[in-house]
């Protein structure tokens, strides 16, 4: 255990201009683009090429998708630039459906992104659909209740995740001890690295500048959160190229990571500074939420006798597998802003809820009737 500082830089830049970043020092990175044929992006894809505007007014779709594509493809050969070998990059993106000169289609940007990612060198993994939350009374839309003509909405996005070449390999004695550090809980590893996710709760955008909010697609904060803890480490550096309101850089700082983050619209520099404010109690409460999860699965399966059999060495509760043995907490202490778009962030080395020692006074009182039943973590 350590007492650790992060760093965290915000560059109001095309997401395309990485060069202050060198090569090969990112661990992950995890955006959500601009969606190509989503009307709300038109005119930012329209600013970068005069072209896509033309496409859209001589109603030419194929076109405007493809060159809105070209230009989110250079982001995607820089990042391979970026990661470290083994590195990981994770991306949120939904597919559109539009209508143009009466003609309605699917517009698959998840599709085009496989393509140029795997054009770039990357290697494609299993990737995530979520679910978002939706209030539509009607799930069906077209011709109403009449076959043939209906389609279906489209209630989910796709979390793409890439490697650059070969499996990352831990061969150092801190980097080891890190990996044991930043291990997460059984029963979070089987509801994380499932490929369906339901439950996520959207990123809720009080902003003040209306404008920023029009061009806000944030993605929750406990989706970056999860990939965060899947797919780094403690002290790896993330990237997020279109960072918008900065939820993946929270998910960063909540984790003891370092960040980067790179947005055109600078209108988002003040939501991003009064968000920054609240990360430290946010941070810690997911902790406590996170222990105090697992303490209820504990509880749990011991009233079905199958009590956990290994323990925590710095909580001492029970953990179900040797690798959660090391599993270690840095709850954030405090944050400072020693530049203008630079955050500094400081991790104390006192375990979260005190050392755990008498982890039983944690747990929920008990219910009249215990049954099995599955985690919850939403």
């Amino acid at each position: 255990m350590r007492c650790m500082k992060t760093t965290h830089k915000v560059y109001f830049a095309n997401a395309a201009d990485m060069a202050a970043v060198p090569t090969a020092s990112v661990h992950l990175v995890l955006t959500s683009p601009p969606y190509p044929m989503i009307q709300m992006w038109d005119d930012m894809f329209a600013a970068q090429d005069n072209a896509i505007a033309g496409a859209l007014t001589h109603k030419k779709p194929w076109q405007a998708f493809e060159l809105m594509h070209r230009q989110l493809d250079p982001v995607w050969t820089e990042i391979y630039r970026i990661l470290i070998r083994g590195g990981l990059a994770c991306i949120n993106i939904g597919d559109a459906v539009r209508t143009i000169d009466g003609d309605f289609r699917l517009y698959s940007n998840h599709a085009r992104i496989i393509t140029a990612m795997t054009a770039a060198g990357f290697s494609a993994l299993p990737l995530v659909l979520w679910r978002k939350p939706t209030n539509a009374p009607n799930k069906f839309m077209g011709s109403g209740m009449l076959p043939a003509g209906a389609y279906v909405t489209l209630e989910h996005e796709y979390i793409l995740v890439f490697r650059k070449g070969a499996k990352r390999q831990f061969g150092s004695a801190t980097d080891k001890q890190l990996r044991r550090e930043s291990a997460f809980f059984w029963e979070e590893r089987n509801a994380w690295f499932s490929d369906i996710w339901l439950g996520l709760i959207g990123s809720t955008q009080k902003m003040k500048n209306a404008h920023t909010r029009q061009r806000s697609a944030a993605f929750p904060f406990e989706l970056a959160y999860r990939l965060v803890n899947m797919y780094s480490l403690k002290g790896d550096t993330v990237v997020d190229p279109f960072l918008g309101t900065g939820t993946t850089l929270f998910a960063a700082m909540a984790n003891a990571r370092n960040g980067i983050g790179f947005e055109i619209e600078a209108g988002f520099a003040a939501d991003i500074a009064t968000y920054k404010d609240t990360i430290v109690a946010a941070a810690n409460a997911r902790i406590h939420q996170r222990i105090q999860n697992h303490l209820e699965f504990v509880q749990t399966r011991s009233s079905e006798k199958k009590a956990p059999a290994h323990r925590n060495r710095y909580y001492q509760f029970p953990v179900m597998t040797r690798q959660e043995t090391g599993l270690f907490f840095n709850p954030l202490e405090e944050i400072h802003q020693p530049h203008k778009n630079t955050f500094e962030i400081t991790y104390t080395d006192t375990p979260a809820d005190g050392s755990c020692a008498n982890w039983k006074q944690l747990l929920p009182p008990p219910t009249e009737k215990t049954t099995g039943r599955q985690l919850k973590l939403f």
